[in-house]
């Protein structure tokens, strides 16, 4: 009899460091992997800090807006993918750009691309002091643009009126 509760208690007790490991283990990941998030997002709050860009010589030919935008922060902009432009015809409607990739040529309706880099440094990007012109493509039938804004892949954003 006496053996049977030993054997009863250590298997109790090796359940019991079964479980402790397992909820020792899950809980070590899962503060790692908050810690790795907290970090994740200060360097995206820092990316945002350093992030400043400007757009002037916005002018309208018709179906084209021509504009450019100079990186006047100290962060490189390289994710131009997800850049968005908007537009107003200074009512409360607002269209959407979307980027794309042309090889010199012009950008379909609704979406806008760079049509030439004033760079140095590195290529196809846009570095701290560099500027980029930009063509966009209006949406047929539009009214009018009078206002747009280009908003970086980190949040940062800036607006013009035309001129």
């Amino acid at each position: 009899m006496a053996a049977s509760e030993l054997i009863g208690a250590t298997v109790g007790v090796i359940l019991l460091v079964i479980v402790a490991y397992i909820l020792v283990g899950s809980t070590i990941s899962t503060a790692q992997t908050v810690a790795e998030a907290q970090k994740d997002l200060t360097l995206l709050d820092e990316s945002r800090l350093h992030t400043d860009i400007e757009i002037s010589n916005v002018s309208e030919n018709g179906e084209f807006l021509t504009f450019n935008v100079t990186n006047t922060g100290s962060e490189v902009i390289s994710d131009f993918t997800h850049m968005d432009m908007l537009s107003s015809d200074g009512t409360a409607d607002y269209s959407y750009y979307n980027y794309t990739k042309t090889s010199g040529g012009e950008p379909g309706a609704g979406t806008w691309t760079i049509d030439s880099f004033d760079q140095n440094l590195h290529p196809g990007e846009l570095d701290p002091g560099e500027t980029i012109s930009c063509i966009a493509a209006t949406y047929p039938g539009a009214a009018q643009v009078k206002w747009i804004q280009v908003t970086t892949g980190n949040g940062v954003y800036a607006s013009a009126y035309l001129s």
